[in-house]
């Protein structure tokens, strides 16, 4: 049984812990309660801890790994990733910002919700101050990351790609096999407080935008890719399907690295250049995940009554499409390198990032599919720059 569960896709445990948290709090007694909300506290203060340690273990290597490829197509097709990755992430924002004062009801925000609510309270706490702040981590990880294009540092960049296993394994080998016991205990706790009604109202709404959103996106890459390597961009766009598809059962842009390849070159793109362009698009354009991010966090903010206009998500934006780069092949691994930005940029707390999550990886399948599909976009022009 624990080999089944184990082996199951991380989304249907957490949909599952979902749906057990909001039923177990209907009869649970307070001790229950107030327990899984301890083992939540103490796992939530691990997560602060290990955040700026995620964000220096991914980013740095991340960024001196591009370095040491440099080379003109290198950047060129950098440049473009990061494009279209700033393009999903304002796209996101002003459809989410004009269509959420439209389907999500302002009169039930959380914040009204989680002031009525009676409050279940831990047993204890076990604090777990983080050795670096956010921005000191990010700055860090820029500094040494940038530096390393420039200077041969074997031993620093070794150490660094040792580093990032760790974190990897931390990521794979604890905090996502944690996650549903995590969510679990919010959505127990949102239950017990009585704000499970207009969370689940808002996890639907949301998911069916991002969802409109996601093909929306798909449309328009393969337009402008199709415009620019004058290419049928419907059929280049199903020509990509079984990769989409693909991403829908794997959840990982690396693991279906094989398929997308494939069939970007039946859309015409030069072997070897798609050698080149795919398997490092599988690590810097998270488009579907920053278009999913920005939806998730602007929604919560929303719906919280916290500040969300453009002045704060432009930069948030900004560096969230740098922090992709440092996304982590894993189910799940793009929220996680984005935890940090939260926190520091949008002033989100321990509950909104359990939160965060939840929703996240109610549609991170779609989102992964929505990465690998519009990276054969991305190839389709690189594939014309080259021939010029």
């Amino acid at each position: 049984m624990f080999a089944k569960l184990k082996k199951m896709p991380l989304l249907a445990k957490v949909l599952i812990a979902i749906v057990l948290g909001i039923g177990c709090s209907f009869f649970f007694p307070d001790f229950l309660n107030r327990a899984f909300v301890t083992i939540n506290g103490i796992f939530g203060n691990f997560l602060g801890f290990t955040i700026p340690l995620i964000i220096l273990g991914l980013v740095a290597p991340g960024i001196a790994e591009l370095g040491n490829g440099a080379g003109k197509l290198l950047a060129i097709t950098a440049a473009i990733a990061y494009g279209s990755t700033l393009f999903a992430g304002f796209f996101s924002y002003f459809a989410c910002s004009f269509s959420f004062p439209v389907i999500l009801d302002s009169s039930a925000s959380l914040a009204d919700n989680i002031a009525q609510a009676n409050k279940v309270l831990p047993y204890f706490t076990v604090d777990m101050p983080p050795v670096l702040s956010v921005t000191t981590a990010l700055v860090l990880a820029f500094v040494v990351g940038l530096g390393l294009c420039y200077v041969k540092g074997g031993k620093l960049l070794g150490g660094l790609l040792e580093f990032r296993e760790l974190i990897n394994k931390v990521i794979s080998g604890v905090i996502i096999p944690l996650l549903p016991l995590y969510i679990f205990g919010i959505f127990l706790q949102i239950g017990a407080e009585g704000q499970a009604g207009a969370i689940m109202k808002l996890f639907i709404k949301v998911i069916a935008v991002i969802f409109v959103l996601h093909v929306t996106l798909l449309l328009i890459q393969f337009i402008v890719a199709g415009a620019i390597s004058k290419k049928n961009p419907l059929k280049a766009l199903i020509t990509m399907l079984p990769a989409y598809v693909t991403a829908l059962g794997t959840q990982s842009s690396a693991a279906t690295i094989p398929v997308t390849l494939k069939q970007t070159i039946k859309n015409g793109v030069d072997e070897k250049l798609a050698g080149f362009t795919v398997p490092l698009c599988a690590t810097i354009h998270l488009a579907g995940s920053t278009l999913k991010i920005v939806a998730c966090a602007l929604a919560i903010l929303w719906m919280q009554g916290m500040p969300h206009g453009l002045e704060i998500f432009a930069g948030f934006i900004c560096m969230l499409g740098i922090t992709m780069v440092a996304a982590p092949g894993v189910p799940g691994g793009a929220i996680m390198a984005a935890l940090g930005l939260l926190s520091s940029m949008l002033g989100f707390n321990e509950d909104l990032q359990g939160l965060m999550i939840a929703l996240y990886i109610a549609m991170d399948t779609f989102g992964t599919a929505c990465n690998v599909t519009g990276d054969g976009a991305i190839a389709l022009v690189v594939n014309k720059i080259y021939k010029k």
